[in-house]
């Protein structure tokens, strides 16, 4: 089991990051991952994609994390997580999981569940209590989201675009966080 280095992907640390991010995101897609597109995006789209996400992480509407195999090497990338925080007024408790991806040689190593421990963590410490997402029915995401505690919301046919040009169902996935724990008292002296 890999033991990964979560990390935060701002500043420095994306910009050094960033060829690694487009390997990440081609690779999936090549994959078969649904994660925004049927066929693997060039390098341009694929770093154009990857900044607008860093954007969007320094105007505070998502978290993004980067799993790394060496805390020092922002260019180990083996996987990432984005935690989408710009909601409506009345949606302020929720946040929308995207965009979790881990390499196809580096799966299967307890990355992923690292990267939604992070989210997890983070949702509650921006006060949030409700996450959703959706992923590819039937994928091992979703069963991995499933192990994770994830409750099914349900089916959307067709919602997705693959490579051979069929579409296939998406699961839309919801948890609901316990609040976090508690500081235990101090013993009585």
């Amino acid at each position: 089991m890999t033991t990964p280095h979560i990390v935060d992907a701002t500043g420095p640390v994306f910009e050094r990051a960033l060829p690694a991010l487009v390997e990440l995101l081609q690779a999936c897609v090549a994959a078969g991952a649904s994660i925004g597109w049927p066929v693997t995006p060039t390098a341009d789209t694929a770093a154009a994609f990857w900044r607008r996400c860093a954007a969007a992480t320094a105007a505070g509407e998502r978290r993004f994390w980067l799993a790394l195999a060496d805390a020092d090497d922002a260019g180990t990338v083996l996987g990432s997580a984005q935690l989408v925080l710009d909601m409506p007024p009345n949606g302020r408790h929720r946040a929308d999981v995207v965009k979790v991806m881990v390499l196809p040689q580096a799966r299967r190593r307890g990355i992923a569940q690292a990267l939604m421990q992070q989210v997890e963590d983070q949702a509650r410490q921006h006060g949030r209590c409700l996450l959703v997402l959706d992923t590819l029915s039937g994928s091992d995401a979703q069963r991995l989201y499933t192990r994770l505690g994830w409750q099914l919301c349900g089916q959307i046919p067709g919602y997705a675009e693959l490579a051979d040009g069929r579409r296939e169902a998406t699961t839309v996935m919801f948890k609901s966080l316990p609040p976090a724990a508690a500081a235990a008292p101090a013993p009585a002296a």
